[in-house]
């Protein structure tokens, strides 16, 4: 069912400032800024060999992620990502399995342009998982 681990995100208070400590004192390569309004956040990659870091900021006041800082002011890991082949037929499985999808369970396009969806965190030892299909 599981893919590769596609990404880590962090949310952060302030997305200029993080994306200059990856960028200055790590010489990271970061993307441009992405908005995601269906989503609620603004995102950038730190594009890394093997893997990606997301970094997000919220995109208004009724983003999941102000709540999130609201928690954790200073920012903190917010999910993990993995790929999957057929987002319909793992969201199937899953859900026959007990697990419980976030939203209304349908997926959504994610900031790379392909169908994602969220995973309650109660179901997986208290994180978040998002799924993207590959």
């Amino acid at each position: 069912m599981l893919g590769r681990l596609n990404h880590v995100a962090i949310a952060v208070p302030d997305l200029a400032a993080a994306v200059a400590v990856y960028r200055n004192t790590l010489g990271a390569r970061v993307t441009e800024p992405q908005a995601l309004p269906d989503h609620g956040v603004t995102v950038v990659f730190i594009e890394l060999g093997n893997t990606k870091i997301e970094l997000l900021e919220p995109l208004g006041a009724d983003s999941t992620i102000a709540g999130f800082l609201v928690k954790n002011p200073a920012g903190g890991m917010h999910h993990v990502c993995y790929e999957v082949d057929d987002i319909l037929a793992t969201r199937d499985q899953l859900k026959a399995a007990g697990t419980r999808i976030l939203g209304d369970g349908e997926p959504k396009i994610g900031a790379h342009g392909k169908p994602v969806l969220f995973l309650h965190p109660k179901d997986f030892q208290g994180t978040l998982v998002e799924l993207e299909q590959v």
